[in-house]
């Protein structure tokens, strides 16, 4: 991977973040520590909820096209395609470096 794909998957983690971080702005803070960041295991949940959707629109708006509905643009589809295309290879990105630094981490010496 290198640096120009690394920095997109950073911008758009950091995007996914401030988004959750908003929807979780009327939410109770932990009481486990109220000082504490959103959760991951959250972030991580919403990210994926997010990849879903995209590729449950793409879907439809192929499925929709090939059954000639007059409203859907062939343009409207390769573009939502693409785009569950990208938010797929992202999450699949995220994926690979979470588990290189889990084995990063389990293979440290104590």
């Amino acid at each position: 991977m290198n640096d120009l794909e690394m920095n997109r998957l950073l911008t758009q983690m950091r995007t996914l973040s401030s988004e959750v971080q908003g929807s979780k702005a009327s939410a109770p803070v932990s009481e486990s520590n109220p000082s504490e960041g959103p959760d991951f295991s959250a972030l991580l949940k919403e990210s994926v909820h997010k990849v879903n959707e995209v590729q449950h629109e793409a879907g439809n708006l192929k499925t929709s096209f090939e059954q000639g509905d007059p409203e859907t643009d062939l343009g409207q589809v390769m573009v939502a395609v693409q785009k569950a295309d990208v938010s797929f290879q992202a999450a699949t990105q995220v994926r690979n470096k979470l588990i290189t630094a889990y084995q990063e981490i389990m293979n440290m010496q104590l």
